[in-house]
């Protein structure tokens, strides 16, 4: 009998005496590593103006970082004391304050809230953008660049005003309209919990757009074919979304969300403005502003130096995730 040559060695198999030949499947090809990329040196020739650039810019504020929150440097050494070493002596200080850790814990519950908010209401703009019609998509994207390009201590003294406990028009709308009296002339900076939703309010008002025009401009990369294919097999939206849109869009959720993760962790200028305009500090701040009233206002310097340190260690550890993820995803 006739057998079709495949390259491999066949199969050999007896059956009532005739003898068989049966193909091997084709094995998967070995991956070829070289021991010299090409170019040569050039690739890391290129890399080294933008390495010392970001060696100037980031490591060595990061070094005299680490050397400050190893001594006690408060302000007489601002003003030309010596400082003193004490070494790990502020991280025990720090490790051992329950302050520090009723103000991490706020930190990230805060965070968590904001960036799950934001990224399901990015996601059902982007979904949105995708459905509207040119015209109303213009609109609306226009709506949100302006919502984005606002500076965000600018963005808060308006929500601020908005949240007014006697002239706030959020009061306002809220009996006038809805007749809920309670909230007249309602406090709503005073109470650390309302504090945190208004502040909330104005974190994902600012971080929407940048997550809905992200996975928009993945949306559009989705082949149509595919969803039209799953479409007539009767899966409905939610279905497609969790089953093909979402797959091609894992890498853009992947990083937005860490991007969202490490931007609200260290959130600094929404909290201290609503602070100022009417918020009680020791029960409202985050890790931004708590390093701010150690170091700035409290003049120890050592010790909101160490507290940074555990920060940055903390946005490192979500980072190296975001890192060890894309190289499963390129080594896959």
């Amino acid at each position: 009998m006739t057998t079709t040559d495949t390259g491999l060695p066949p199969a050999v198999s007896a059956v009532d005496g005739e003898r068989i030949v049966t193909p091997q499947p084709d094995e998967p090809p070995k991956r070829r590593r070289f021991s010299r990329r090409a170019g040569g040196l050039t690739p890391y020739g290129l890399l080294v103006p933008a390495s010392l650039v970001l060696a100037a810019i980031v490591g060595w504020p990061l070094i005299q970082l680490l050397i400050t929150s190893m001594q006690e440097f408060g302000r007489a050494q601002v003003f030309g004391a010596p400082p003193t070493w004490v070494w790990f002596d502020n991280y025990v200080d720090v490790l051992t304050d329950a302050t520090f850790y009723e103000v991490l814990g706020r930190s990230l519950v805060f965070a968590a809230v904001c960036v799950v908010t934001t990224m399901v209401l990015g996601t059902l703009m982007a979904l949105l953008l995708q459905r509207l019609p040119k015209g109303f998509r213009l609109l609306l994207s226009i709506g949100m660049l302006l919502a984005w390009a606002m500076p965000p201590l600018s963005a808060t003294i308006v929500w601020g005003w908005m949240f007014d406990t006697d002239y706030g028009v959020i009061n306002s709308v809220l009996v006038n309209w809805f007749g809920l009296e309670q909230f007249a002339s309602h406090p709503w900076l005073i109470n650390p919990l309302s504090f945190f939703v208004v502040a909330g309010i104005i974190i994902v008002w600012g971080a929407v757009p940048f997550v809905a025009f992200t996975i928009y401009a993945g949306l559009t990369q989705v082949p149509d074919e595919v969803l039209e294919a799953a479409q007539l097999d009767g899966a409905g939206a939610f279905k497609r979304f969790r089953l093909i849109t979402f797959p091609y869009l894992k890498p853009i959720f992947l990083i937005t969300t860490i991007l969202q993760i490490i931007w609200d962790l260290k959130v600094f200028t929404q909290i201290f403005a609503l602070q100022d305009i009417g918020g009680i500090r020791a029960l409202t701040n985050t890790l931004g502003v708590y390093i701010y009233q150690v170091s700035i206002a409290g003049g120890d310097f050592g010790t909101g130096g160490a507290i940074a340190v555990i920060t940055a260690i903390i946005l490192m550890t979500v980072s190296l995730y975001y890192v060890r993820q894309t190289i499963k995803e390129e080594e896959l």
